[in-house]
C-alpha cells in the first residue's frame, strides 16, 4: 500500500494539553477553583509535559518518527492576554517554536483554538457572546500578519461540536452549563467565527485555511435494524457532520478531520458491540474512518485526518490500530477521497481535559515525575511506516 509522493505523515499535540501553567485560562481558573465534591477534574494541569520550554526536544522526536509535518497549536490567552492587548514576547516565543519546526523540515499545521479560552473573553460570556466572533477574527488576523508563512496551514477552531457538548450539553468542561438552547448558540457562534476568521487570515495574505472537524461514524447495531435506528443513526451523524460543515463550506480550503470511534444505535441509544476498544472504552472501528472519508468526498476539498489515535498505556494495540486506520484510509483514497495526510494523535502522552494523566495517547511515553521522554515500540512502527511511505500487508 503505498502512498502518493507527497503525502504528509505527522503527529499532533495541542498546546493547553503539552505546555504546562497556561494560567490565564478558562481551564486553569476551573482546575484551581475546584469545588467540594466536584468530581472533575480528576487532576490538574500543572506543568503538563513541559513543552513550552522543550518544543526542540519534541520537534526531534518527530524528526526520529521520519515525520515531514506537525500540527501543533497556539494559545490565544497566551497571545491576547486581555482585550484588544497582544503580548509580543509570546508572539516571539510561537515564532521560534515554529522556525524549530521549519528547521527540521517539517510542515507546520497550526490551530488557533483548542478548546481553551482567555480569561478576559471567559468573563465576558465566552461563545454565548454574540460579539465573540469578533474576537476571534481580531485574533485570527493578528496571528496571521505575526506568523504568515511559518505557517503552512491555518486551522481556525478544533472540534467545534465536541466543544458545545462537553461545555454547554454534558457541562463537564468550564463553564459547565447543561442547556441545548446555549449548545445551539455556541455552535452557530463557532461557525460564524470560523467565517470571519477566514476573511481576516485571507486579508492577510494568500494563506490555506482549513477547521477541525471530530465525526463519529453512526450506524445500527442490528443487521436488519428497526427503521427508527436506521433514522436515528442518520440523524446523528448529520447533526454530527454535515450539520455544521455545510454552514462554513465557502470558507474552507482544506477539511481536518478527527475520527476515534464509530458508535452504534439499538433502541435508539448509542452501544458498542463486544470488540476492541481502548482504555476511555472507545470502540476502535477502521470501517468508520473509510465510511467517513468517502462522505466527505462530495465537499471536493482536500483531507487531512489531523487526529487519529488511542488511550492505550501497555501499548498492546497501537499498531494494529495503526494499520488497520491506515488501511481504511488508503482503501478510501483508492475510491476517490482526496486524502493528502494524516497525524497520529498524539506525539507525547498530555494532559487528557478533564479526565487527567492517566489517559495515554502518546507515541512517545511521559515520566510524570521526570518528564523524560520514553518512545514506545509502536513509535518505531509509525516511524517505519513514514519512511518508506507504505504500509505493509
Amino acid at each position: 500500500m503505498k502512498f502518493p509522493a507527497h503525502f504528509l505523515w505527522g503527529t499532533a499535540t495541542s498546546a493547553y494539553q503539552i505546555e504546562g501553567n497556561n494560567s490565564n485560562t478558562d481551564w486553569w481558573y476551573w482546575e484551581n477553583n475546584k469545588k467540594r465534591g466536584q468530581k472533575y477534574p480528576l487532576e490538574s494541569s500543572g506543568l503538563a509535559c513541559d513543552s513550552y520550554n522543550r518544543y526542540e526536544e519534541d520537534f526531534d522526536l518527530c524528526k526520529e518518527l521520519n515525520n515531514n509535518a506537525v500540527r501543533i497549536s497556539v494559545e490565544w490567552a497566551r497571545i491576547e492576554p486581555s482585550e484588544g492587548k497582544f503580548d509580543y514576547r509570546e508572539i516571539a516565543h510561537y515564532k521560534k517554536v515554529l522556525s524549530a519546526a521549519k528547521d527540521r523540515g517539517l510542515k507546520t499545521f497550526v490551530t488557533l483554538h483548542h478548546f481553551t479560552n482567555p480569561l478576559w473573553f471567559y468573563k465576558k460570556g465566552g461563545w454565548t457572546n454574540i460579539r465573540s466572533p469578533h474576537y476571534f477574527a481580531r485574533y485570527a488576523k493578528e496571528c496571521a500578519k505575526e506568523f504568515g508563512p511559518l505557517v503552512d496551514v491555518y486551522l481556525t477552531i478544533n472540534e467545534p461540536q465536541v466543544y458545545a457538548l462537553m461545555s454547554y450539553t454534558v457541562g463537564k468542561w468550564p463553564p459547565n452549563k447543561s442547556n441545548l438552547f446555549l449548545s445551539l448558540i455556541v455552535q452557530l457562534n463557532l461557525m460564524s467565527a470560523h467565517n470571519e476568521a477566514y476573511k481576516k487570515i485571507k486579508s492577510v495574505g494568500k494563506f490555506t485555511v482549513g477547521l477541525v472537524k471530530q465525526i463519529v461514524w453512526y450506524e445500527t447495531f442490528e443487521q436488519k435494524p428497526y427503521f427508527w435506528d436506521s433514522w436515528c443513526a442518520k440523524i446523528i451523524f448529520w447533526l454530527n457532520c454535515d450539520f455544521f460543515l455545510k454552514s462554513v463550506k465557502k470558507n474552507l480550503d482544506v477539511i481536518g478531520l478527527n475520527y476515534y470511534f464509530t458508535s452504534q444505535i439499538k433502541n435508539l441509544r448509542p452501544t458498542n458491540p463486544k470488540g476492541m476498544v481502548s482504555n476511555l472504552n472507545w470502540w476502535i472501528n477502521s470501517d468508520g474512518l473509510k465510511n467517513v472519508l468517502l462522505h466527505l468526498k462530495k465537499y471536493n476539498l482536500p483531507i487531512y485526518i489531523t487526529e487519529n489515535g488511542l488511550a492505550d498505556s501497555q501499548d498492546r494495540l497501537r499498531e494494529m490500530f495503526i494499520k488497520n486506520m491506515l488501511t481504511a484510509t488508503y482503501e478510501a483514497m483508492q475510491k476517490g477521497s482526496p486524502v493528502k495526510g494524516y497525524f497520529h494523535w498524539s506525539l507525547i502522552d498530555n494532559f487528557e481535559w478533564h479526565e487527567g494523566y492517566w489517559p495515554k495517547f502518546g507515541l512517545v511515553a511521559i515520566d510524570r515525575k521526570t518528564l523524560e521522554r520514553k518512545p514506545r515500540k509502536s513509535f518505531y512502527y509509525y516511524a517505519k511506516i513514514c519512511n518508506n511511505n507504505s504500509l505493509d500487508e
